[in-house]
Order: structure tokens, then sequence, then C-alpha cells
């Protein structure tokens, strides 16, 4: 079986992570399958999904992260193009992907102990964003 549910919210932009753990776990249990997998999938260009401990430090040192590896202040070739700012937002999402793939076992995410599902939201100004969730199993 499978199942495509969605999962809708506004962001501030700005590498704001957002814990969607929840969200998600309440659309694989409403979802009737059991056993099988959900990916979490974000039609975004300037967002991503991963996992990480949700906790203050954590969330900072991931955020300081993408500062050092892809600086904002940049000449980013994107930019000279469409002028929007963004351009070390689209190279930041790349690194991590637009997609999150997680098991499900007896109606349950198989996350770890400390492992929670975030969105992180690269872009320069606040957006209201909708990820596609495709539950499949029996």
């Amino acid at each position: 079986m499978i199942v495509t549910e969605s999962i809708s919210f506004s962001t501030r932009g700005n590498s704001q992570v957002v814990d969607i753990t929840d969200d998600v776990a309440r659309k694989v249990a409403e979802s009737g399958i059991s056993d099988g997998i959900v990916t979490i999938f974000t039609p975004s260009a300037t967002s991503s999904l991963t996992t990480i401990e949700y906790e203050s430090g954590a969330i900072s040192d991931l955020q300081t992260l993408f500062e050092r590896l892809v600086p904002q202040d940049l000449e980013y070739r994107h930019n000279l193009r469409w002028g929007d700012g963004n351009g070390h937002s689209h190279v930041r999402a790349a690194l991590l992907g637009a997609s999150l793939t997680v098991p499900i076992v007896s109606e349950r995410l198989t996350l770890g102990t400390w492992q929670q599902i975030v969105f992180l939201d690269f872009d320069v100004r606040p957006h209201d964003r909708k990820l596609v969730l495709q539950i499949i199993g029996e």
C-alpha cells in the first residue's frame, strides 16, 4: 500500500531548523501502515531534510557549520544572475538533499533515542512550506 500525505508550515528562513518528527510520526500512525518506509520530500531548491538531536547546542553547531562551509557573504553566480541574494541557500540545500527515508516498524518511526527529523530552510526570506510524505508498506 502507498499513502501520500503532506505537512505544511511557515518558516522564517535564514537557516532555520524545524523539528517535524511529531508531524511525520502522526502521519505514519494515521496511514494504517504497520511496517515499511516513509520518505519525506521538500519540493524546494533552498531547503533540506536530515536528522539530528534537536537541542539548541547541536542546532547552533549545525547552523555554524553551514556558515563556515558555504558563507552567505561570498559572491555567488546565482546572485549575479538573479539578484535575489540566495545563492548560498541553493548550495547549502544541495549538500543535504531534498529527501529523507525512515523505516517504519510496528507503526513507529525507527529513530534513535536522540534523533529527530528536521527541516532546514536556507532561503533568505520567510516561506510557507509544504512537504510531501510517501508512506509505503503493509
